[in-house]
């Protein structure tokens, strides 16, 4: 069985601590927790009745464990995934929201199954991620890994701000794409060659 907390630190340790880039949508964020989910679960950490940015900065790693596990797994319903996505979806959903959620569907109407691209994990979604766990067990995290970066790198084709995330200043892999590939079996990981190739038009 997963251990859900845990997963829940290795976010963190993914996110890193406080940041507000202008180029990040999120706006500020810390842990991974960005202001409007501080908003939105009234993390008022310094009790003045408001929940702004110095709120988020006295943030702590437990308070953001909490959050992951309550909002991010157990309210979206994470937890009725098959257990080889669960960590993988858990921490896409932590970076994007329902979009985790999206590209899973969209990955299993590729592999034949009906599934609405809502975002939302109910019965059909559920049933059709079973259905594709024990039809491919030891290839499905690889694929939804794959989904995952594909996701990135659309992200960066159509957002030039965003780029900064899946490429590296040294023009390597970004953050982005490392952390898609923490989820990708090793065989599957790009090659420097073929990471260039993808982005070579960004010049």
């Amino acid at each position: 069985m997963l251990d859900v907390r845990q997963i829940a630190r290795e976010i963190i340790d993914r996110e890193g601590g406080f940041v507000n880039d202008p180029d990040d949508p999120g706006g500020a964020t810390k842990y991974g927790v960005t202001i409007e989910t501080a908003r939105r679960v009234g993390l008022d950490k310094d009790g003045d009745g408001d929940v702004d940015v110095s709120d988020l900065r006295a943030l702590s790693r437990e308070d953001a464990v909490r959050v992951f596990m309550e909002y991010y797994f157990q309210r979206p319903g994470i937890a009725r995934l098959p257990e080889v996505l669960q960590a993988s979806v858990f921490d896409m959903y932590v970076n994007a929201g329902a979009n985790a959620v999206k590209i899973l569907q969209r990955l299993l109407g590729q592999m034949g199954h009906r599934v609405d691209v809502d975002g939302a994990i109910g019965a059909q979604t559920v049933a059709a991620s079973q259905a594709a766990a024990a039809a491919a067990p030891d290839h499905l995290a690889d694929a939804y890994g794959i989904a995952r970066r594909n996701y990135y790198f659309r992200l960066a084709d159509q957002r030039p701000a965003s780029r900064k995330y899946a490429r590296s200043r040294s023009g390597g892999k970004g953050g982005w794409i490392k952390r898609a590939e923490v989820f990708i079996s090793p065989r599957y990981h790009m090659s420097a060659a073929e990471f260039h190739k993808r982005v070579a038009a960004w010049d």
